[in-house]
């Protein structure tokens, strides 16, 4: 009798991550971390210290500050009652916020104003595509305290000089004014008589906003509706002195910096908040002008949430679109993994090269030494592409006299490759020295 085949193990099944929410890869590690770098430069060029805040807030933060009849609010948070104590908590939309909440709670402001900036990931559930995604990252800046259109300048002059900084070039600004709350309100009347008057050509988003928030009406993509957005109310037909005086010395500011802008009457905000100065930056990216950082001012918000009333202005920056530009921009270039790639022959060479790692790391510099074993034929191939400048080589002879043999990987132009051999004392000097070379 032939003995029976034991049954195959059944393979698990295969995970994969959440729809909308993406893993950044070793490979664009480096886009990522020129883009914070150069973040963290121009805020503290113009004196913002960072913040970090909680990833998940109370429900009402979200509801009080963005307002309850909103679509972030009505249809994007993702929320949950805490199973422990009947919480009502939500995974942070936005980070705005979660800042003027902190600033509150912890009375930053009680010894003056505050600049302040963020960078992470935040949380909306709606439909992935590119440049949109479910969990998305901001940058952002808030100058708390601050009430005069100087603080507006400002914030807007640092996103020009992040985009100077990263190489950026097209990126536009346009600008408007939502004046203060009584000429909102006056306006938001006119333009709820003005689409109630033509309620049949409004499409089914526009009519439910029609009454909660006609404000947004005018931001709707629809084709059919833009002939009649265009001819509807226009708030800076109903701001007052005040506001239009904030405003104009708001464009008298970029002006003396020689900062061109487009005032866009059609550029409104859909968070309860703002007020005054509102803002966006567009960038063609693949051929669609897209938003790739918008602000302006929110003195409301601080009284909103709580705390004594102060003013605020700020920023944020969509840092998955602001990528999408660089790489359109040639920054996909992946840099060297390591300086220096450290090669050997296993068994007592292994030793001596691990020495060597240790002491050129020691001296600063980027190291990866071979592992895995395998011959010096497949170790250059991973030192060749892993982008290393140098190759430091022990070999059975190397050790034998105490040295090493450094072989140049990437020879300067004109330069032939050339390799020498150089003593394990004097390893780090001689490889930290041809590298400055």
């Amino acid at each position: 009798m032939e003995p029976s085949t034991p049954p195959r193990k059944a393979q698990p099944e295969k995970l994969s991550g959440v729809r909308g929410m993406n893993d950044v890869l070793p490979a664009d590690e480096p886009l990522w971390r020129r883009l914070e770098e150069a973040v963290a430069g121009a805020m503290r060029a113009y004196g913002y210290r960072r913040i970090r805040t909680p990833i998940v807030e109370h429900t009402r933060l979200f509801v009080r500050s963005i307002g309850e009849v909103t679509d972030i609010v009505e249809k994007e948070m993702y929320s949950f009652t805490d199973a422990l104590n009947g919480e009502d908590l939500t995974l942070r939309p936005e980070n705005t916020a979660g800042v003027v909440r902190a600033s509150i709670e912890h009375n930053l402001l009680y010894d003056g104003p505050k600049r302040l900036w963020y960078a992470g990931p935040m949380f909306r559930h709606e439909r992935p595509q590119k440049g949109r995604y479910r969990q998305f990252h901001q940058v952002g800046a808030e100058a708390l305290g601050l009430a005069g259109p100087d603080a507006d300048a400002e914030v807007i002059l640092l996103c020009q000089r992040l985009w100077d900084e990263l190489g950026l070039p097209g990126v536009r600004l346009e600008i408007n004014s939502l004046g203060a709350s009584d000429e909102r309100r006056a306006h938001r009347a006119a333009l709820v008589e003005y689409f109630e008057a033509r309620r049949d050509a409004l499409d089914a988003d526009a009519q439910r906003r029609l009454h909660s928030n006609p404000l947004r009406i005018l931001d709707s993509k629809n084709p059919a509706m833009q002939a009649l957005i265009e001819g509807a109310p226009r708030l800076v037909d109903f701001l007052g002195e005040a506001s239009r005086a904030h405003f104009e010395r708001l464009q008298a500011l970029l002006r003396s910096q020689n900062l061109p802008f487009r005032i866009n009457p059609r550029l409104v905000r859909g968070l309860d908040y703002y007020n005054l100065t509102v803002f966006e930056w567009i960038a063609d990216i693949g051929g669609t002008p897209l938003t790739i950082c918008g602000g302006g001012r929110y003195d409301p918000l601080v009284e909103m949430l709580g705390g004594k009333p102060a003013p605020a202005c700020g920023f944020a920056m969509g840092v998955e679109r602001v990528l999408e530009h660089m790489r359109a921009q040639g920054g996909e270039a992946a840099p060297a993994q390591c300086e220096v790639y450290v090669v050997h022959q296993g068994d007592e060479t292994l030793e001596a090269a691990l020495q060597a790692a240790e002491r050129l790391r020691d001296a600063g510099l980027e190291v990866i030494l071979h592992c895995g074993g395998g011959g010096f034929k497949a170790q250059f191939r991973r030192a060749d592409a892993s982008g290393a400048r140098l190759a430091v080589i022990v070999g059975g002879d190397e050790l034998a006299r105490r040295a090493a043999s450094v072989k140049w990987l990437r020879a300067g132009e004109g330069e032939a490759a050339r390799q020498e051999s150089v003593p394990l004392e004097r390893l780090a000097e001689f490889i930290a020295d041809a590298l400055v070379a």
